[in-house]
């Protein structure tokens, strides 16, 4: 019986392992059904290497409370010890565009390193987008990687 006992305490604190690990997504409710058709034609967007090539209006939505925004491999702070203020809090991932929509995937440092994904939609001409989308979920790859995520509900847009 002690036996028994002792098997299913190991049980089940490896089914609560497991599960901790997990990770927990909400839904993607916020991005808008013409967002997201927009989005899936992959062969309309190009990457982004630098965020000199982002607009302003872009990168001042995803920059630190400075106004900096790490290239990517560049030394940035990743957690909440600040060994260098001169240094950003956030960091570039990658980019992509089509010339109307952005989509910028980038890495927030602090007490939690974080992901975080925002797609910006802009009118010809304007310098201010007319709308944005902010989503968080791991480390993405690449847009292939996002469109994925964006699919398998593997994004969360409850923050926001």
């Amino acid at each position: 019986m002690k036996i028994k006992t002792e098997i299913s305490l190991v049980m089940c604190l490896l089914v609560s392992a497991l599960a901790i690990q997990i990770p927990c997504y909400a839904e993607v409710t916020k991005l808008s059904a013409e967002h997201r058709k927009a989005l899936q034609d992959f062969s309309r967007f190009h990457e982004i290497r630098a965020t000199k090539n982002l607009p302003p209006a872009v990168v001042a939505l995803c920059a630190d409370e400075s106004g900096r925004l790490a290239e990517p491999g560049q030394k940035w702070e990743i957690t909440d010890v600040i060994t260098d203020v001169t240094l950003p809090r956030k960091r570039l991932i990658w980019a992509v565009t089509d010339g109307e929509y952005y989509v910028v995937h980038y890495e927030r440092g602090g007490r939690g390193h974080s992901f975080h994904m925002l797609v910006v939609a802009f009118t010809k001409g304007d310098a201010m987008p007319r709308d944005t989308w902010y989503g968080a979920g791991n480390q993405l790859k690449d847009y292939p990687a996002f469109i994925a995520a964006l699919h398998k509900g593997e994004l969360d847009d409850s923050l926001n």
